[in-house]
């Protein structure tokens, strides 16, 4: 079950408040069409209202057995890829659309905190066969690459070494990578960070970091809040267990609704932190599948939005 924050006041919030934890598993849809009934006046009237959504229908996200995108799946092309930084090269895994011939939108992708591994190579994969280029960011590159480390806890140990204002400018410096690509449209660039990459998209957006949307899974927001303006629509996941870090809710959602942002801010109940990583223990398929499929209709509804 998901749980949303932010009181809806008038009907029609209401009616989207409601309509948003059926599409993200929070309710059955008995359970949705018996609110949704109560909330328009009569059996006709939700009915209007489910078609007018495309919900007529029952609709779940598809969850495929095999969710991981190989390095030889065709209809992705990928290449490891250096460019300037700050304090010289930076690294990444650079994605995109088998064929694709027109500009498309970019998703940074932000790893944990064991560096550019392979799960984080293949996310990076799932986002480019969604049909956006996706870049993902090596964080350790300032000590030589993720690449440079024999193992996990290296690499944890590496990353323990690095600093956020490094961090922040290694990702900017991504971003102004992106900017120079014939095949990005250069004002929708997006990114999704997990764990401590979710931190680092929290750093980013209260601090002026020019994306166009973020989309953070269980990132510890900053404490306290800062006062900085967030321009940046967010869609912010987080985990049951994580509690310190769900604790941080309230502000965090305060602090949106002051900037007067778009944003979705969602808890996964029966989850614990990681479970979209599917190469550990905790990993939750039907949960990750969910934050997936609203990661990539939220990336789809702001970068591809109108000019």
């Amino acid at each position: 079950m998901i749980e949303e924050f932010g009181i809806p006041r008038t009907k029609p919030e209401k009616i989207s408040h409601l309509l948003h934890l059926y599409i993200d598993g929070g309710i059955d849809r008995r359970t949705m069409f018996r609110r949704l009934v109560r909330l328009t006046g009569g059996a006709t009237a939700a009915m209007a209202t489910l078609e007018s959504e495309g919900l007529a229908q029952e609709s779940r996200p598809a969850c495929p057995d095999n969710i991981k995108v190989s390095e030889t799946d065709p209809a992705v092309t990928w290449s490891d890829v250096t460019y300037p930084g700050e304090a010289g090269s930076c690294m990444g895994l650079l994605a995109r659309p088998s064929g694709q011939t027109d500009p498309q939108p970019a998703v940074i992708v932000i790893h944990e905190n064991r560096g550019l591994t392979e799960h984080i190579r293949d996310v990076t994969r799932r986002v480019a066969k969604a049909g956006f280029v996706a870049l993902g960011v090596d964080l350790l590159a300032r000590q030589g690459g993720s690449g440079a480390f024999p193992n996990d806890t290296a690499r944890g140990q590496a990353y323990g070494r690095t600093v956020a204002n490094e961090r922040y400018n290694d990702i900017y410096s991504a971003i102004e990578y992106l900017h120079r690509q014939d095949f990005v449209i250069r004002d929708r660039i997006g990114a999704i960070g997990f764990c401590v990459g979710g931190g680092d998209i929290y750093y980013g957006i209260f601090n002026n970091m020019p994306l166009q949307a973020a989309v953070p899974f269980y990132g510890t927001p900053p404490n306290p809040i800062p006062d900085n303006a967030v321009t940046t629509p967010v869609l912010a996941i987080f985990s049951e267990t994580d509690r310190n870090q769900a604790a941080r809710i309230p502000a965090l959602a305060t602090a949106l609704v002051n900037a007067r942002v778009t944003f979705e801010i969602h808890l996964y109940k029966g989850t614990g932190h990681g479970f979209h990583n599917d190469t550990g223990a905790i990993y939750n398929p039907a949960a990750a599948c969910l934050a997936w499929d609203k990661s990539i209709r939220f990336f789809n509804t702001i970068l591809r939005a109108p000019a």
